[in-house]
């Protein structure tokens, strides 16, 4: 039939078949986008390179102390000794001696210069050493004076009677003793010296009142009080009489 009025049907645009409809190109374009995103979700990241993250309860090996506590293989471990070494070739490390808190034995490691280690959670209690008993030294709590029993281990070298400690616990259990940084301990032993002989070079062992062998100035006498650090076990100062 023809179209109303004798008028021709109106023209009605052709498709172009090899263009894409506009909403089938928007899905192309957003199926492509997802193709391409996971590359960017699995782009190397800083600790994929090698570079330890630092988190909360970490130490570098770079800030390395004398008696500082790590956490190593799930235990907790003392430093003991540690040195620094840069050789010619290659990385610097760090060569320490670490003591393992739970079976006392002390171990040589080799850590890269810079490594984040965890530090062992050691908790720390005020507590007075008040006696022995058999081979076991007895701290109390002064305010609590409740009593711990701790076994003989390297602190006992400069422990006094009735000196207040730091005694070390970890996930519950007692694991040792950290003394003062420094303690007074009389002579009781040594070869006699020259009194006012102050100079520098010369030295001798001196046994002090626990038992423990310090190497002292020739001119330190029996009788004298001196100062220990009691982390190096070095002498430090004679202690001069308060008058």
């Amino acid at each position: 039939r023809g179209w109303p009025c004798g008028h021709p049907p109106p023209q009605v645009p052709s498709l172009d078949t090899s263009k894409p409809p506009k909403m089938a190109s928007f899905a192309a374009s957003v199926a492509n986008a997802a193709v391409f995103r996971p590359a960017v979700v699995r782009r190397a990241t800083p600790a994929s390179r090698g570079v330890l993250t630092v988190r909360a309860g970490t130490i570098s090996t770079n800030d390395f102390k004398v008696g500082v506590n790590i956490e190593v293989s799930s235990a907790p471990w003392k430093v003991v000794e540690f040195m620094h070494v840069k050789p010619g070739k290659g990385s610097a490390f760090v060569r320490s001696k670490i003591k393992n808190y739970i079976t006392k034995s002390t171990q040589e490691m080799t850590f890269r210069a810079g490594e984040k280690l965890a530090t062992a959670d050691v908790e720390k209690r005020k507590m007075q050493y008040t006696y022995m008993d058999g081979d076991q030294y007895i701290f109390m709590d002064m305010e609590t004076y409740d009593e711990t029993r701790i076994d003989d281990d390297d602190f006992s070298k400069f422990l006094l009677e009735g000196q207040t400690c730091d005694v070390l616990s970890w996930n519950g259990k007692v694991i040792g003793v950290d003394l003062p940084l420094t303690v007074d301990l009389e002579v009781t032993m040594t070869d006699p010296g020259i009194k006012g002989n102050t100079a520098s070079g010369g030295d001798k062992p001196a046994t002090v009142e626990t038992g423990a062998v310090v190497t002292v100035p020739l001119f330190i006498q029996i009788g004298e009080k001196i100062r220990v650090d009691t982390t190096t076990g070095k002498y430090l100062s004679r202690v001069k009489e308060e008058k």
